[in-house]
């Protein structure tokens, strides 16, 4: 982790300007005044025993069908590998899906896979130790309601057996016991920025969540300027400001907030706006890359990864 504090840069309101212009241009806002200051500002932003198939969601082969969900209230055990994850009722562990979406909720997975992972009704279990808002329901597409914690739909695993197993813990890559908020229970914490090391494109910039950022090859660094605007933000979204202080592998005082338009935040590297990709469904998707002609992948450098 690089500490701001070795670079001496202090985010005072009266040098921000000086700071801003400097490095990356004059950055003209609709009022046509001049806004810019260094991205300092925190912004709202395990292995498992069971192997998985090609199929990324175990082997429906040799799993059994039961594995019925419990009605009654939900509950947290806190598991000496995974830390807190949630159960049913009856101890069994609770999974989330990373082909499945949560906002909007929707369930990727039917046919076999739902023999493998029984989705959990909606209606047959009660918050218990969950935070009752961050629970729902998402009809799938047989017409039956499917609980959903932090808008993500919710399985058990027909190979745990018994009360507190964890079989489906990385199966496929894409299975993860469930946390009290909704996230995978054992995933290190990334960085609010890192570098992601793609076998196609090298090392490139990702944010906290582990989403790929890009470039529009249609914005201006000098001034700085992002050229994504109305229809175009549907699909390409402004990465929000990091911590500093939370960033590896990227130096800090490449770093600038960009004032939008709209009077919103926007990190930039190098003067280059950032975004990231609606299109990329799981962290490490790349599939931004290229799209138009005009998106690309990032380096720490700020260029264009290709």
């Amino acid at each position: 982790m690089r500490n701001l504090s070795k670079y001496g840069v202090i985010a005072v309101a009266g040098t921000a300007l000086v700071l801003g212009a400097t490095a990356c241009g004059p950055q003209e806002n609709q009022a046509g005044s001049v806004a810019q200051a260094p991205a300092g500002a925190a912004a709202a932003t395990g292995s498992g025993s069971a192997s998985g198939s090609g199929s990324g969601y175990g082997d429906e082969e040799a799993a059994p069908a039961g594995g019925a969900t419990a009605s009654g209230p939900l509950a947290v055990r806190q598991d000496a590998r995974l830390g807190p994850v949630v159960t049913d009722a009856e101890g069994f562990t609770l999974y989330r899906f990373d082909k499945d979406t949560a906002k909007p909720s929707s369930s990727a997975c039917a046919g076999d896979c739902a023999k493998t992972w029984p989705p959990v009704p909606a209606g047959s279990t009660q918050p218990g130790a969950v935070d009752e808002a961050r629970t729902g329901s998402v009809q799938r597409a047989d017409g039956t309601k499917q609980l959903t914690l932090g808008g993500w739909p919710v399985y058990r695993f027909a190979k745990d057996t018994a009360p507190g197993q964890t079989n489906g813990q990385g199966v496929g890559g894409t299975w993860f016991a469930l946390t009290p908020e909704g996230g995978k229970a054992g995933a290190k914490k990334l960085p609010a920025l890192s570098l992601a090391e793609d076998p196609a494109l090298g090392r490139i910039i990702r944010d906290g969540q582990g989403r790929t950022l890009y470039r529009f090859t249609k914005d201006t660094a000098w001034p700085m300027k992002s050229n994504c605007t109305g229809a175009c933000l549907e699909k390409w979204r402004p990465a929000k400001p990091v911590d500093v202080n939370r960033v590896e592998g990227i130096d800090p005082e490449k770093l600038i907030t960009y004032t939008r338009p709209d009077g919103t935040k926007q990190l930039t590297v190098d003067c280059w706006p950032l975004y990231w990709f609606t299109g990329d469904k799981t962290p490490g998707d790349t599939n931004g890359q290229g799209v138009g002609g005009t998106w690309f992948a990032v380096t720490a450098q700020g260029k264009l990864a290709k």
